[in-house]
């Protein structure tokens, strides 16, 4: 089976996943009395992202991991480099606009500004029980609950590497952990996994994490006929609509998902052209930076909307919503242009520089 570098199926998924967060959080904005079960459930998008970094990083590190090419200190400053950056943008962002708010006479709650919480969002450990509240830009917890992922990854490499002659028995043990997992964390904690953020957002991706490696060794192991793609996407989408729309367990539709993603990547190797398309890919580039101003612009735009209509509490007529939601298409790619892309790219720019001129300075 054929491997591409970049999976772009999987690539435009992001965007989608993305997308469903915001649906999860602008729905409750809209003046309509009712809220579909793919809205109520798009805090799942999450896992979606979760399993598919583990799934990617995984496509990209693992063979370099197994064969001892594998270096730490550089994974760590590429993965800083793809969401530091945006993320203390965005931190700053929302500083910026509580200032503002401040000159203006606006009470700033300090669910949104916290100094408190400040250094944890700083060092990117907010989603580890360390931020006294959930603070700047909200959806940034799922940020530090990756680099809890990025720090940890040869743990799951290790694993990987050990059990991708195995494929099948990696993903039962990865299905058992979720099995075992979920239930005994709510029993515990009293509320689902799937709802923790700032207190155990660093657990809330161990699980997807794992499954999306599990499910790499799967498709690298060609055992899935090519001929199985294509009705395997239709099953796994339909499972996940399925699963959304009669409520299921969330970890249920956390295993779809996984399906989902996997039909995917076999779609790919399979040779398809679905999904592939390069609007569809340029969404999924941008897709970081969706998820990552979706918040701070429904805060923005929002506020303005009541004030400059005269509405009052936060639900927006179905045009006026439509066009918020809208403009975060053009704004997550100014995001992606201005910011991300550029301040990733200098990052990585600067790291090998600085490796070219390591054997110099040896020499000298």
């Amino acid at each position: 089976m054929p491997h591409a570098a970049n999976i772009k199926p999987l690539t435009a998924l992001r965007f989608f996943a993305a997308f469903w967060v915001v649906m999860f959080h602008y729905w409750p904005n809209l003046a309509v009395g009712f809220t579909p079960a793919v809205a109520t459930k798009g805090y799942l998008g999450v896992e979606a992202f979760f399993t598919l970094s583990g799934f990617i990083l995984c496509h990209v590190y693992l063979e370099g991991f197994g064969q001892g090419r594998f270096r730490y200190g550089d994974f760590l400053w590429n993965r800083l480099a793809r969401v530091y950056p945006l993320h203390l943008a965005t931190l700053l962002g929302v500083g910026l606009m509580a200032a503002a708010a401040g000159l203006a006479g606006i009470a700033v709650s300090s669910e949104i500004v916290s100094w408190e919480a400040l250094p944890a969002n700083l060092l990117l450990v907010h989603a580890w029980g360390f931020a006294p509240v959930s603070a700047w830009n909200h959806a940034s917890w799922s940020i530090s609950a990756e680099w809890f992922a990025y720090l940890t990854f040869p743990v799951f490499a290790f694993a990987a590497w050990r059990l991708r002659e195995k494929p099948f028995l990696a993903v039962g043990l990865a299905l058992a952990f979720i099995a075992i997992l979920y239930p005994a964390f709510e029993a515990l904690a009293g509320f689902p996994l799937t709802a923790a953020t700032i207190k155990w957002g660093a657990l809330r991706i161990v699980p997807c994490f794992a499954f999306g490696c599990a499910l790499h060794a799967l498709w690298r192991s060609g055992m899935i006929p090519s001929r199985f793609a294509a009705p395997g996407l239709f099953i796994t989408s339909a499972l996940v609509l399925g699963a959304v729309q009669l409520g299921a367990p969330d970890m249920i539709i956390v295993v779809a998902l996984g399906g989902l993603i996997l039909s995917l990547a076999c779609m790919a190797a399979a040779g398809s052209s679905f999904a592939t398309q390069s609007i569809f890919v340029y969404l999924g580039e941008i897709s970081y930076s969706t998820y990552m101003i979706c918040i701070p612009w429904k805060i923005i735009a929002v506020n303005a909307a009541t004030k400059l209509l005269g509405i009052e509490g936060e639900q927006l007529p179905l045009l006026i919503w439509i066009a918020i939601v809208a403009a975060l298409v053009p704004l997550s790619a100014a995001s992606y242009h201005l910011i991300e892309k550029p301040a990733r790219d200098h990052m990585k720019s600067w790291a090998q520089r600085r490796a070219q001129r390591r054997p110099v300075a040896a020499g000298a």
